[in-house]
């Protein structure tokens, strides 16, 4: 069994670069990084290598950000009025985001999940296979079917929508 310590220094980068780009947030994506260290100190007993352990790292931050997103949030107010053309573009952009949201909610398991992996965490398919104990075509095919559902359900919610 790989030793910790050095697990956690090997993959520190990667499992931060992963919630990066999972998150957006720079600042959130170093605290989920924390947790996520952690989380697999708690779990390292359990820990199989059936996998790589950045794999394996990425697996549990995957799972604590799906739970951040779960939690409710708190919207800050703005603090000062917006322009109301800006507001007009920023409604029409929400609904649009609506859509889009709604639609990738809908997907069966795992498309939604490969699909949000694949554009939100820009993960390689061979990872996401890894991610699934799955092979990169797998993966690949999965994605390519979740786009094409999201697609259609989008088209078909703008077109009940006018």
């Amino acid at each position: 069994m790989p030793d910790l310590e050095k697990t956690c220094h090997e993959n520190y980068e990667y499992v931060l670069g992963f919630l990066t780009r999972l998150t957006g947030d720079p600042a959130l994506a170093e605290e989920l990084t924390q947790e996520t260290f952690y989380q697999a100190a708690k779990r390292w007993k359990d820990y199989r290598v059936t996998c790589k352990p950045g794999t394996w790292l990425c697996g549990i931050a995957k799972n604590l950000y799906f739970s951040w997103r779960r939690k409710p949030k708190t919207v800050p107010l703005p603090e000062d009025e917006a322009d109301p053309t800006d507001l007009t573009d920023m409604v029409i952009d929400k609904e649009q985001r609506m859509y889009i949201h709604k639609a990738m909610h809908e997907l069966p398991e795992p498309y939604r999940e490969v699909l949000t992996l694949r554009t939100l965490g820009e993960l390689s398919y061979e990872e996401i296979g890894g991610l699934f104990a799955r092979n990169a075509g797998w993966a690949r095919v999965t994605a390519y079917r979740a786009k094409q559902m999201l697609l259609l359900a989008v088209k078909g919610e703008r077109t009940n929508a006018l």
